[in-house]
């Protein structure tokens, strides 16, 4: 029996239905899915289908790509206070950075994947990662001497940097802040804390007996589930068309990766479940290792759906959040086009009949929504107009579900619920 605990407020019944759905239909182990609307918590869900006997709504999940746009808001703050122009070369902060034909990149351009260093031809150490070793520049030394690649003449220069553009930013970032503080550490003292909010990037030892392990499904699994209707109790999203199209499309471009052949990104990293390891946990790897609640990231979102302030506290300036959401600039990024901000978060564009599967795919369901989702399955998105705050936080990582589509489905329910009020 899975039980589902939480609740949700007059009008998002709906929301609740599809999550309890879900649950029991679904390849799922432990989920949380919490919104806000207009700035109150209107579904707050969690469940575990494994009874998990320690999984609760405060627990932490590592959410992968979903920590960008937390990287994201890290910069935006200096924006904010006068402190940064994403217009201005990185160089003008690093002077260090320009090696090597770097001098040119705007801060705008590493915000939205153009940076040319979507991989780096050493693989890092764990424990590199650690604040002190951050600022004692053993990441930094690493960046400084890399050149850029980019995918091919005439091509795009917009490519995912996956784990990079977080371990460059948050130098960037060190190098302005007043305090000289990683992102991670900022992210504690200026909003999680002051919000009393699990939203993470670097735990403390004492953090680590909060965390729930990701683990990927088998991909066998995946494909042999794909073959099922979905009336048959498919227990994922995609059939097996739908997954071999979008794999078969996305081929040429994989193909033509910077980073393919190169070393992985961390020493001694083989597989996914790597991330569950305590050193990789404790490090700052912004871009992929945030562990987080849905509690928290919906919350935060909720402030930024509001402009970047909640309760009557500013948490991000209106010039800051203005900034970030400014200057829309769309590109094919290698697996699709993508419309991204000078901010660095991704901005889901209406869709049309004239619009792509590719890009139907991407964003339809999610209209309207700003930031970023992560490996697996979990998202991490706010809705301006309509003053939503959107977290979603799985354990079981469907790793050929690329556009997150089970958390799409409930970004697409709240949307209707909301234009029902």
């Amino acid at each position: 029996m899975i039980e589902i605990h939480g609740d949700v407020a007059d009008g998002f019944e709906p929301v609740k239905d599809l999550y309890e759905r879900n649950m029991r239909t679904l390849a799922e182990r432990q989920t949380q899915l919490c919104i806000y609307h207009r700035g109150k918590k209107v579904v707050d869900l969690w469940s575990s289908a494994e009874a998990h006997p320690g999984f609760s709504p405060d627990s932490l999940v590592n959410v992968f790509s979903s920590g960008k746009s937390l990287e994201a808001i890290a910069i935006a703050t200096l924006v904010g206070k006068g402190l940064l122009d994403y217009d201005a070369r990185v160089a003008n902060y690093w002077p260090e950075f320009a090696a090597n034909g770097k001098e040119a990149l705007t801060i705008a351009e590493l915000m939205r994947h153009e940076a040319g260093l979507a991989a780096f031809d050493s693989s890092i150490p764990p424990e590199d990662l650690l604040p002190e070793n951050i600022k004692a520049n053993k990441i930094g030394k690493v960046i400084e001497m890399h050149r850029q690649k980019y995918r091919g003449a005439g091509g795009s220069t917009r490519e995912y940097h996956a784990l990079t553009r977080g371990w460059i930013v948050n130098e960037v970032f060190r190098r302005v802040d007043p305090k000289g503080r990683t992102i991670g550490e900022f992210l504690q003292e200026d909003i999680s804390g002051p919000l009393g909010i699990d939203v993470n990037i670097g735990l403390r030892e004492d953090q680590l007996n909060q965390v729930v392990r990701v683990s990927p499904l088998p991909l066998g699994f995946q494909f042999a589930q794909g073959f099922k209707p979905k009336l048959s109790g498919r227990k994922i999203e995609l059939n097996i068309l739908q997954t071999s199209v979008m794999l078969l499309r996305l081929l040429p471009n994989l193909l033509k990766a910077t980073g393919r052949g190169a070393p992985p990104p961390f020493v001694g990293m083989n597989k996914i479940s790597f991330f569950n390891h305590p050193a990789v946990a404790m490090g700052e790897t912004p871009s992929a290792n945030a562990n987080c609640s849905a509690r928290g990231l919906a919350k935060l979102a909720a402030v930024l759906s509001l402009g970047g302030s909640y309760e009557g506290n500013e948490y991000l300036s209106e010039a800051a959040c203005d900034a970030l959401h400014d200057k829309h600039d769309k590109k094919d990024m290698g697996f699709g086009t993508t419309t991204f901000t000078q901010g660095g978060v991704a901005h889901f564009d209406e869709v049309s009949p004239r619009s792509s599967k590719r890009e139907r795919s991407f964003n339809g369901g999610r209209e309207g929504f700003y930031g970023w989702m992560g490996l697996g399955g979990s998202v991490f998105q706010w809705h301006p107009e309509h003053e939503i705050g959107f977290g979603y936080v799985p354990t079981s990582l469907n790793i050929l579900d690329l556009f997150n589509e089970r958390a799409k489905t409930y970004q697409a329910e709240v949307l209707k619920c909301v234009a029902a009020l």
